[in-house]
């Protein structure tokens, strides 16, 4: 909610008030059944456009695709809305997930008209970008289709948007790997550099953890996938081997674990990695910080009052 209620904020507001109003809210002081019109009424002027065109109009927009993708973000411009007013009503047409195509009417919005109109921005904003990572993360389904093959994202994503970039993700027929650093070990290279070998790091993690987190080693190389299997860990990672390392790697696992690929993964080669036999291909900041966007449009559709 805070994530959401600062990308509507920084649109009324300098850095400074901003701060002042983020700091307000974490300290309790924002009721979620008034919305922001009612908890903080002095926002009203500070839409200078809206505050002198838009006083006392209900009014009725329809967010449309203007180009083919996957939807991603409807709930969210939901809960915009409702976080501005409560009393804008939304309908949607289409649910996250769903494949659209250019005009598609995915959602009405019905309300008062400054509420709309300071929500608008911040709506479509996260309505395109989930929306991109929801058919760029489709793009990478698709073109592994028919092997066993399913795709992750990782945590390469924009700092405070991560739960909702993964949503997308899954909208987008991909998995997501770990949330966070707090949900699965995985030991990378430098863990292992560290503790001097795998083997080492493995045996750390028990040590501590016991068997309470799945465990996923991060291997350069042939030798350290041999290294790996005797840990009888949960999955390997194959990070940057070649198409012929990574047959190999699969050959040597043999099933005794999963098995990933990762680092130097695109769209032109993924189905090449696929055909290796890797259980999960991880995609990082292509998936969830650079795919292109999906355009969307809020359009005026009548003024009931």
């Amino acid at each position: 909610m805070l994530l959401l209620l600062q990308a509507i904020i920084e649109d009324l507001c300098g850095p400074q008030e901003l701060e002042v109003y983020l700091e307000e809210i974490s300290r309790g002081g924002y009721d979620n059944k008034k919305g922001l019109i009612k908890n903080f009424p002095e926002l009203l002027e500070k839409d200078v456009t809206s505050a002198a065109l838009a006083e006392n109009h209900e009014v009725i927009h329809l967010a449309m695709s203007k180009e083919a993708g996957i939807v991603s973000g409807l709930q969210v411009v939901k809960q915009i809305f409702s976080l501005i007013d409560p009393q804008v009503r939304v309908t949607q047409f289409v649910q996250d997930g769903d494949r659209v195509e250019p005009g598609t009417e995915v959602m009405q919005i019905q309300g008062d008209l400054w509420s709309f109109l300071v929500g608008e921005r911040s709506a479509l904003n996260f309505l395109c970008h989930l929306s991109g990572i929801a058919t760029r993360t489709n793009d990478f389904v698709q073109a592994v289709k028919g092997t066993k093959a399913k795709i992750l994202d990782t945590r390469k994503t924009i700092p405070g948007f991560r739960v909702l970039a993964k949503q997308a993700v899954v909208h987008g027929g991909g998995m997501n790997h770990r949330m966070g650093l707090w949900d699965m070990v995985l030991i990378k290279d430098n863990h292992v550099d560290t503790m001097g070998g795998i083997q080492g790091a493995v045996q750390a993690v028990r040590d501590k953890w016991g068997d309470k987190f799945p465990i996923e080693v991060e291997t350069r190389n042939l030798d350290e996938v041999k290294e790996a299997l005797k840990t009888k860990i949960d999955r390997i990672m194959l990070d940057n081997m070649s198409l012929e390392e990574m047959k190999e790697a699969v050959e040597v696992v043999n099933g005794a674990c999963e098995v990933e690929a990762s680092g130097n993964v695109n769209l032109a080669r993924v189905r090449e990695i696929a055909q290796t036999g890797v259980d999960f291909i991880s995609i990082g900041g292509e998936l969830t910080m650079s795919a292109p966007r999906i355009d969307f449009s809020l359009k005026h559709k009548a003024t009931l009052s």
